[in-house]
């Protein structure tokens, strides 16, 4: 099977950085798509106006997400968490914690008939065979389909690393867009004739 190019290099000047670091033992793009992760996505507290202030915060808070893999389970990671984070903090600190929503992690196997139909639709489409390729992402309803409708899902994406998803300048191209107008029918053409 083929694997994905990933060039080091060119992941490090698209994102204007020097370095890369992260959970030894694994490479960056793995790191970047298929292992767990912790992530600040927000810092603030005390005086943020513009200008100089002396200020001793009273408070400080933060916005923290974290990326699970299969086999994880949020309520548990929470949990986790929360009682870390309460327990590392100094004498005279209050923390806490308020969980917001959760959702288990999910891979798609790729011997199924929806793998196997996206693949053959893709393929017409683009004239090449596609890689399989896990990724990070959020989408809750996924692992609760197949827990409740015992039912694989497949996700077709169209999209490019450069689209700068959920970004303020996030992107969709117009090629992309037309392909996935070709592939999505040929996927069901694919699917009903490999199910039958």
């Amino acid at each position: 099977m083929a694997k994905a190019p990933f060039l080091l290099e060119d992941y490090k000047k698209s994102l204007d950085i020097n370095s890369v670091y992260g959970e030894k033992g694994y490479t960056t793009n793995e790191r970047n798509s298929i292992r767990p992760t912790l992530d600040v996505n927000g810092i603030w507290g005390g005086y943020t106006g513009e200008g100089a202030k002396t200020v001793i915060a009273s408070k400080a808070y933060a916005k923290i997400s974290m990326r699970l893999v299969p086999n994880q389970d949020c309520h548990e990671i929470t949990s986790l968490f929360k009682s870390h984070f309460e327990s590392i903090a100094p004498d005279g600190v209050t923390v806490k914690v308020t969980p917001h929503h959760g959702g288990q992690g999910y891979v798609t196997p790729i011997d199924n008939i929806g793998y196997k139909a996206a693949a053959m639709a893709y393929k017409d489409t683009f004239g090449t065979p596609p890689i399989p390729q896990r990724g990070g992402g959020s989408i809750p309803i996924v692992a609760l389909f197949e827990k409740e409708l015992k039912s694989k899902t497949i996700l077709m994406g169209f999209g490019l690393d450069s689209d700068a998803i959920h970004s303020p300048n996030e992107h969709f191209g117009l090629f992309n867009y037309f392909k996935g107008i070709e592939t999505i029918p040929l996927f069901y053409k694919y699917f009903t004739a490999l199910h039958s």
